[in-house]
């Protein structure tokens, strides 16, 4: 049988120029990661299974995310998997890691594989920039993770609204209502802005009465200060969490039936929806019992998380907007003079000016140069060797200098 050669399914390459671009938003993420604060992380892909799996000990319930993991075994018959995510990680990280210094600001940007039906905009393999600090349990840990997502999507120019609750607030409200199957309505109140309200309404009716369903809603339709003036569970918390964005200039609006995943989120939760769209794009919360469950001790965390193929696919207008940088810069044409070129292109990049060297005929060369767009040729030949000089050419209006090293320099330093 003939082996054809393709990518599995739910698997894709990236080619230039959308690898460029890929690479162009990761760096954005990373700039503002660092300007945050946050420190880089790197964790393996593989993991025991046994510690992807929800602890039925703590009540821990298994989510889609945790459903849809990759299994495998090893040569010696263990049981292991694919991490979907970074954050089950963490757990494992401070029980080896005791003596990490507190709080700990953490970033992440890299692969995470999920078993799932494929779908438009979905891969089994995506790219996950996430964000926490850990150790820190005051609400500005959990405002300074919501304005360090808002400056990376203005930066992008990603129109969002940013909607927030807290579990602790919508378990409190469900409860005065003296409802039993929590979990199960907070399942459906989630699906409020994607389904509509009266389809969950009629899907209630599985584990309420209708009574119930419209004291429910008349609930979720007061403001904070109804909950605060009532001493509802969370509705402080949510109240100064508020108060935080505004010293950052970020407006949030108040979604009492934003839920979030249900088997680690413990108090505030935010999600990033694209304007017009009802698209998360980000989303995060804080989930301060799952990172200490094996050092015995509760650690407060709070984060963000989104994948780099969601700013790509979600918002392919607006990243085409996004300025991708030449790479290389120039492309250095060799006539005859290899090692003069060799010299001149080590100079280049000691001066952070990237660059590639053709000996190729002149013709071919500039085509190549065309093709992938690079802005500047240098031509090497004995002439130039004879006058200490070599001619640059703008590939963009045609323009040629004749210029020193020097001059060569300082003129694509400013590219």
């Amino acid at each position: 049988m003939k082996l054809e050669a393709s990518t599995v399914k739910g698997f894709q390459d990236y080619l230039p120029p959308e690898s460029q671009k890929r690479a162009a938003i990761k760096k954005i993420v990373e700039k503002y990661y660092k300007l945050y604060g946050f420190l880089p992380v790197e964790t393996p892909i593989i993991e025991f299974d046994e510690l992807m799996r929800p602890d039925p000990l703590t009540g821990e319930a298994e989510d889609e995310a945790v459903a849809d993991r990759f299994r495998l075994k090893d040569r010696g018959g263990r049981s292991l998997g694919l991490r979907y995510e970074f954050t089950f990680q963490l757990a494992r990280i401070f029980k080896e890691n005791p003596n990490i210094k507190l709080p700990f600001k953490r970033y992440q940007i890299g692969p995470v594989f999920r078993d799932e039906p494929i779908r438009a905009g979905r891969t089994r393999q995506f790219v996950q920039c996430d964000a926490d600090i850990i150790g820190d349990p005051s609400i500005s840990a959990d405002a300074e993770c919501i304005a360090l997502a808002s400056d990376i999507l203005k930066e992008l120019k990603i129109e969002t609204e940013i909607q927030v609750n807290n579990r602790k607030l919508i378990n409190s409200i469900i409860e005065s209502v003296e409802i039993l199957e929590k979990e199960q309505v907070m399942r459906e109140l989630d699906k409020i802005e994607k389904i509509g309200a009266d389809e969950v309404k009629a899907n209630l009716r599985k584990y309420t009465t209708t009574n119930q369903i419209v004291t429910l809603f008349k609930l979720l339709e007061k403001d904070i200060s109804f909950f605060q003036e009532n001493a509802f569970d969370g509705a402080d918390e949510l109240s100064e969490l508020f108060k935080k964005c505004k010293l950052y200039g970020i407006k949030t609006k108040f979604s009492p039936s934003l839920v979030r995943g249900l088997s680690y989120y413990t108090g505030n939760i935010f999600e990033f929806v694209i304007s017009g769209k009802k698209t998360s794009l980000v989303g995060g919360g804080r989930y301060d019992k799952s990172v200490g469950k094996y050092s015995n001790r509760e650690m407060p965390a709070v984060g963000i998380s989104f994948s780099l193929e969601a700013l790509m696919g979600l918002c392919e207008q607006e990243i085409t907007k996004l300025k991708i940088h030449a790479c290389p810069n120039c492309l250095i044409i060799s006539i005859g003079e290899e090692e003069e070129s060799i010299k001149l292109s080590r100079k280049l990049r000691k001066n952070n000016i990237s660059c590639s060297i053709s000996l190729e005929k002149i013709n071919k060369a500039l085509e190549y140069a065309n093709s992938l767009k690079i802005p500047f040729v240098i031509f090497i030949g004995e002439e130039e060797i004879s006058k200490n000089k070599f001619k640059l050419k703008d590939m963009s209006s045609g323009e040629e200098n004749l210029l020193s090293e020097k001059q060569i320099v300082l003129r694509l330093s400013k590219y």
